[in-house]
């Protein structure tokens, strides 16, 4: 072989490997930019989404600061109604009766006056007379108040008076209330059903209800006494707020 052959060779080996190293380098760089590329927009849409993820900690966090008016301790409930009401209606406050779906406030009217040879029909029939006439000349008020209580409280508002050992309730709410029964329990409603006491199953668990509430009076007025002094110390907490 010449040596301008060889020479020729190898001017194109140089080419040749020139070539390739160009192109190895041009590959790399390119799947480089690519790969980074990628990372890029890998990261991008993670930095958006945490800024602006619904249910984030910002969103939890916003969420719990408004308190549900159902989460209102009963007690400043009652103190807010009894606020409200004019000192002159009552010789005594108001009971004011607080659960999930109702706040029932009951107050006490001043006896009438009636001759001292009235009967007890008579005196019954005045302190009748005596409620329709509170009930008629404070319609207007007790409204306003019932509309406020609803909107600030979400409950339903009844009332109730009691005069000369009689009572009358205006207005009150009947809520239905869903349970499971086994068969044992299911077959006590069926039961008085079937003798007549109660038209329904449903009449027979108010029965059932009512005749607890009868027996059990006193049992169940200490219990809600405990469960009034609870929401007092609850209320008197250091992480209490005010309505």
């Amino acid at each position: 072989m010449s040596t301008g052959q060889r020479g020729g060779g190898s001017r194109a080996s140089g080419t040749a490997g020139a070539s390739g190293t160009a192109g190895a380098s041009g590959t790399t760089a390119a799947r480089g930019a690519a790969a980074s590329g990628t990372t890029a927009a890998r990261g991008a849409p993670a930095v958006a989404g945490g800024a602006t993820a619904p249910g984030g900690a910002a969103g939890r966090g916003h969420a719990s600061q408004a308190e549900p008016a159902q989460a209102r301790p009963a007690q400043k409930i009652r103190d807010w109604v009894r606020g409200r009401l004019p000192d002159d209606w009552f010789t005594a406050p108001a009971d004011v009766v607080v659960d999930r779906e109702e706040i029932t406030v009951v107050g006490t009217l001043a006896a009438p006056e009636t001759g001292d040879g009235a009967t007890e029909a008579e005196r019954m029939a005045a302190a009748a007379a005596m409620m329709r006439r509170f009930r008629e000349e404070t319609r207007g008020r007790r409204i306003e108040i019932a509309r406020e209580a609803e909107h600030r409280f979400g409950r339903k508002v009844s009332w109730g008076v009691r005069c000369a050992g009689g009572s009358e309730m205006f207005t009150t709410l009947s809520v239905p209330v869903m349970t499971r029964l086994r068969q044992t329990e299911r077959r006590v409603l069926d039961t008085l059903v079937d003798a007549g006491v109660a038209r329904s199953r449903s009449d027979a668990l108010a029965w059932c209800v009512r005749l607890t509430g009868e027996h059990a009076d006193s049992w169940l007025a200490d219990l809600r006494e405990a469960l009034r002094r609870v929401e007092e110390v609850r209320a008197q907490g250091p992480g209490s707020a005010g309505p």
